[in-house]
């Protein structure tokens, strides 16, 4: 089974995180950067695919060449190889230009599965994995929680994450498009043997040419207007009649504004 995962860096969750002068996103200068939670799990599930069925893991991911790192480390903890999609006019795509360059590159591969995380930690529209599977017109399912070869390896059964805790199973068609959740799985360490054999690993560089794609294709269905830290505000409110009318009040303001019940 050759599968295929699309993984994203994000700036890391311990970074001091300032607004750009245009307001239309952070400064991405000197900020410390990290592998997509999800897509993390995504990996993995895909490594654990492997050591079940056989075949080949193929990481790829859309970004400058930082994102080399992330694409190392995958390489050091099992996959065969990687494609880096890296051009400046892939800087600052939207979900649907990420996903129309990431299908133009995969329509290329003859692949059984592509995995992606389900959102990303910088965004999180949970959008690229969607987009990606209509481009390239195959099943897709997200939320992915639980994931199982059926017997005869056309099909993949899917085990779905839903509201107030319930879950859906799912039976998909492969070749298919799946949106992994976090907590699906966990995540290995790169081994040191897995650290050494990265730089006989194959990892090939894709620019906008390569791709067949212009520019004018890439032009944004959507665009941030502005950014802002939260304002933080405060106020105090006396609840007023009798012991349980208090206690009722109360509960009603945690459940229905605070939302913390």
């Amino acid at each position: 089974m050759k599968i295929i995962v699309c993984m994203k860096q994000v700036p890391s969750r311990e970074a001091s995180l300032r607004i750009n002068p245009e307001e239309t996103w952070i400064k991405e200068e000197d900020i410390a950067l990290e592998t997509n939670e999800s897509d993390v799990y995504a990996l993995e599930a895909a490594l654990q695919l492997k050591e079940k069925l056989g075949g080949e893991v193929v990481v790829c991911t859309l970004g400058p060449a930082s994102a080399q790192t992330l694409l190392r480390e995958a390489l050091a903890k099992g996959a065969e190889r990687a494609l880096h999609l890296n051009d400046p006019a892939f800087r600052r795509l939207d979900a649907f230009g990420t996903a129309r360059v990431l299908a133009e590159v995969l329509k290329k591969e003859a692949f059984d599965l592509v995995l992606t995380g389900l959102q990303s930690d910088d965004q999180g529209f949970a959008q690229t994995g969607v987009i990606l599977a209509e481009l390239l017109n195959l099943p897709h399912t997200t939320l992915v929680m639980g994931l199982e070869p059926l017997e005869g390896g056309s099909q993949m059964k899917i085990k779905r994450e839903l509201e107030s805790g319930w879950f859906q199973w799912l039976e998909v068609p492969l070749p298919a498009v799946l949106s992994i959740q976090s907590g699906i799985n966990q995540p290995r360490y790169a081994s040191l043997k897995g650290i050494m054999g990265v730089k006989k690993k194959e990892m090939k560089v894709i620019d906008l040419a390569a791709t067949g794609l212009s520019t004018d294709d890439l032009k944004p269905k959507q665009r941030i207007q502005k950014i802002y830290a939260p304002q933080k505000t405060k106020q105090t409110e006396f609840l007023q009649g009798s012991a349980k009318e208090v206690a009722e009040k109360l509960v009603a303001k945690l459940k229905n504004d605070a939302r913390v019940i």
